[in-house]
């Protein structure tokens, strides 16, 4: 993959051997078969236990069966897991970011020993509950009210786009107080099987495909009082998980834009035409040069990132940046190599397109474009665009 700049070789042993061990598993277990699964709209569940053996599930959470890696380490996981595909990384970024660090941070030491060596391992498959039918971009807004019930609470409410929602078997549900709309939003642990609870698949996506995606909906669920998360009120549950994912994805993307400059690199050195290599083109190298200077400042940023998240200055606004830069830099990067390819770029045999298409949904989940803006705006200006 490129690494222009070198920026690898300074990994450790440790990091360099989760990257490796990784990009194997990638080339081995799910390329032959990624575009297959795109295609038909579906994603190899049948990996979902093979990764846990791996620890791609939160790896950098501490205890409870997860080997505490460094944060950068981590993000090159995120980085080889979506050079394959987008659906593969959220997968992972779901289960450890939204559902396993949530749980970590503000759970109970009987929730921790409960549920985390379950999905560390892959034998529990969990999701995150925040986005509405009416409430994407302000969750503040949220209609999903929890009643107080006899030892419990009775929730009742739909989220949407949620992924592995079908396959989970818990949903971290954020919800606010049923007869006090003024009281602060709490998380809750619903098991999937519980009375009341639908996961409906979403399906004819046309970006995301072999990720599974769906809805949740809550009528009368009667949650009991030790399924609350004890640590947590408020906005800064749901957005400290965000914060975590957003910090994946940043790493992430870049091994699409990486996957889809390969891709193209090779083609244009292998495709001929007028009597040689189109790579011999100058507009061809243009575009070249142009991806691959693009794709190391995002690197870049990406190990910057994690130095500020070891030593504990990590501001969400920083998250902010590399995800907004990032994710667009992948979204401009994967259309060029497209280019590249020209008609055979639009089979399933080649990636970039592939990858194309399911960055339009990366440009949009986790904070869109537009609003990750507008959060750079307010810390540079002190002014709220948005409120």
């Amino acid at each position: 993959m490129l690494d222009y700049y070198e920026v690898e070789a300074d990994l450790s042993a440790e990091e360099k051997m989760i990257q490796e061990s990784a990009r194997e598993f990638v080339d081995e277990e799910v390329r032959p078969d990624i575009g297959e699964h795109w295609i038909e709209g579906t994603f190899p569940t049948d990996l979902i236990e093979k990764m846990g053996e791996m620890g791609f599930y939160a790896p950098n959470l501490e205890g409870y069966g997860s080997p505490n890696v460094s944060e950068k380490a981590y993000g090159l996981l995120m980085q080889e897991l979506e050079a394959c595909d987008s659906g593969l990384r959220s997968m992972a970024s779901v289960q450890g970011a939204l559902v396993m660090y949530p749980i970590h941070a503000y759970g109970s030491e009987e929730q921790k020993e409960h549920w985390l060596p379950k999905l560390g391992s892959g034998e529990a498959v969990g999701c995150f509950g925040l986005t509405e039918p009416e409430h994407g971009s302000n969750p503040t807004a949220m209609e999903t009210r929890a009643e107080e019930a006899d030892e419990g609470y009775l929730l009742n409410g739909s989220k949407t786009w949620i992924t592995n929602s079908p396959i989970a078997d818990v949903a971290v549900v954020w919800a606010r107080d049923q007869t006090d709309p003024d009281t602060p939003v709490r998380g809750f642990l619903v098991e999937t099987d519980r009375d009341g609870v639908s996961t409906n698949k979403i399906d004819e996506k046309l970006s995301l495909r072999a990720s599974i995606t769906g809805e949740i909906g809550l009528n009368d669920v009667f949650v009991p009082e030790e399924n609350v998360l004890p640590g947590v009120s408020g906005m800064k549950g749901p957005l400290s998980c965000l914060t975590q994912a957003r910090y994946g994805i940043a790493w992430g993307v870049i091994g699409a834009a990486q996957d889809a400059f390969e891709t193209a690199r090779q083609y244009a050195t292998d495709r001929e035409q007028f009597g040689g290599p189109i790579a011999r083109f100058q507009l061809q190298q243009d575009k070249l040069a142009e991806m691959a200077t693009q794709i190391t400042l995002a690197q870049l940023l990406a190990h910057r990132l994690a130095d500020l998240k070891e030593r504990g200055d990590l501001r969400p606004q920083h998250v902010s940046m590399a995800k907004r830069n990032n994710v667009r830099m992948a979204r401009d990067q994967s259309r060029i190599a497209r280019e590249i390819l020209g008609g055979n770029g639009i089979t399933a045999d080649y990636s970039p397109m592939r990858h194309m298409a399911n960055l339009e949904t990366v440009y949009t989940y986790e904070g869109t474009h537009d609003i990750h803006t507008l959060i750079l705006g307010e810390d540079l200006t002190g002014i709220a665009a948005y409120e």
